[in-house]
C-alpha cells in the first residue's frame, strides 16, 4: 500500500526574481530552490507588466510594482509553472513605485518618483482594486539632484501593533502610519528626523522588535533606532559604517537583513560591490563591521535571507545574475555557493 506513513509531504521552496525589463530584463521569473545547495532552476518568466522591480508574496499570490513614471502594482497566480496575471496592473497613483508590502488586506506601495505611499484592497482571490488612499510626503534633503523633494523607497508593516514604517530618502526620514484595514486609508502618526543627507534607503527590524536598522544610500552608514511598538516611535540612537574605514570608492547601500537569532545584518553595498557583516551585540543597539566580502557580481540590489537563515542570495543588477552564498554560522560570513544568469535583476523573494 503507497503513502507516506502518515508524513506530511515537504513543500518545496521557490524563488521569484524581479527585473527591469527596460534594461533587458525578463520580468518576474520563477524558480525552483535546492535547499540542500540552494541553487535556483528558473522555470518560467513573464513581462506582462514594466519593470516589476520590486516583488511581495502571499501564499499563492505575488504582487509586483510596476517601477514606471504611470507607477502600478500587479497580482499574479503563481501556484503553477509560470506566473499569470490577477487582472491588469492597478495605477498607484503614484510615481516610480520601488518596493510594496502585504498587510491587513492591502497592498502597501512606496512611491519614489512622487514622494507617496499608496494603499490598494486586495480582493478575495488575491486581485488588486483601485487605490484607496495615498499619503503624499513633504519636504527635502541637502544633497543636490537627490533631495530635492521627497522620495518613498520603501513601505514596512512594522512588528508589534498598527503601524507602518515609511522610508523616506528624499527628506532623510521615516514616517509612522496607522493604517485603518476597514477604510483602507494610512493616518499620518509621527515622523523621525535622521542624519541630514544620509538618505534614509531600507530598514529590517531586531527579530526582537525592539530595534529597526536604518540602511543610508548617500552615505554607507546604518542608523540604529530604538523602536517603541506601543507608541509607534522610532528613536535614533547612533550610526555604524558599513564599508571599511579609509575606503574611497563610492559606495551606494541598497539593501539590509537581519538573522532571526539577532546576531547578525547583512547589508548589500552598490559601487563598493560588496556584502558587510556586522555583528550585533546582546542589546541590539551595537552593531560592528566584521568585514565585506564580494557580492559576486556588479551592483547588488537586493539581498535575500533564506528560510532557514543558512543561506543568502544577492541580486547583482548590472551584472545580470544571482548569488548565493553558504552562511557560516558562528561568524555569519557568506561563502559563494553558485550563481544564474537573470538580466537586470532587482530583487528575489522564497516563499
Amino acid at each position: 500500500m503507497g503513502g507516506t506513513g502518515g508524513r506530511q509531504p515537504v513543500r518545496a521552496v521557490r524563488a521569484f526574481i524581479g527585473s527591469f525589463t527596460s534594461a533587458g530584463g525578463h520580468g518576474v521569473l520563477a524558480a525552483d530552490v535546492d535547499e540542500a545547495t540552494g541553487a535556483l532552476t528558473v522555470t518560467g518568466a513573464t513581462d506582462a507588466v514594466t519593470d516589476p522591480s520590486y516583488l511581495a508574496l502571499a501564499g499563492t499570490v505575488l504582487y509586483a510594482v510596476s517601477e514606471t513614471e504611470d507607477g502600478a502594482a500587479v497580482a499574479f497566480d503563481v501556484s503553477g509553472a509560470v506566473p499569470r496575471p490577477l487582472g491588469d496592473p492597478v495605477s498607484v497613483r503614484g510615481a516610480g513605485p520601488t518596493h510594496l508590502a502585504v498587510t491587513s488586506g492591502h497592498v502597501l506601495t512606496a512611491n519614489y518618483g512622487s514622494g507617496s505611499v499608496s494603499a490598494l484592497p486586495v480582493a478575495a482571490d488575491g486581485s488588486l482594486g483601485a487605490a484607496s488612499d495615498v499619503a503624499r510626503h513633504q519636504g527635502s534633503g541637502p544633497v543636490a539632484g537627490r533631495q530635492s523633494g521627497p522620495h518613498a523607497h520603501q513601505v514596512l508593516p512594522a512588528p508589534g501593533g498598527p503601524w507602518v514604517t515609511a522610508v523616506d530618502l528624499g527628506t532623510d526620514s521615516v514616517r509612522i502610519y496607522r493604517l485603518d484595514a476597514a477604510a483602507g486609508t494610512l493616518r499620518p502618526h509621527g515622523e523621525t528626523v535622521l542624519g541630514a543627507g544620509t538618505g534614509p534607503r531600507h530598514l529590517a527590524f531586531h527579530p526582537a522588535g525592539t530595534h529597526a536598522y536604518v540602511l543610508n544610500e548617500l552615505v554607507p552608514t546604518v542608523t540604529v533606532c530604538r523602536w517603541d511598538a506601543a507608541e509607534g516611535v522610532l528613536e535614533p540612537l547612533g550610526e555604524t559604517h558599513v564599508v571599511p574605514e579609509g575606503a574611497t570608492a563610492p559606495s551606494y547601500p541598497s539593501a539590509i537583513v537581519a538573522s532571526p537569532d539577532a546576531r547578525h545584518l547583512w547589508a548589500a553595498v552598490r559601487g563598493d560591490d560588496s556584502i558587510a557583516v556586522l555583528a550585533l551585540d546582546p542589546s541590539g543597539e551595537k552593531p560592528t563591521l566584521v568585514t565585506t566580502v564580494s557580492s559576486g557580481g556588479r551592483w547588488p540590489r537586493d539581498l535575500t535571507l533564506a528560510p532557514t537563515a543558512r543561506r543568502l542570495y544577492a541580486a547583482n543588477e548590472r551584472s545580470g545574475d544571482i548569488t548565493w552564498f553558504d552562511l557560516d554560522p558562528a561568524t555569519g560570513i557568506p561563502r559563494r555557493g553558485g550563481s544564474i544568469a537573470a538580466p537586470a535583476a532587482s530583487c528575489l523573494i522564497l516563499g
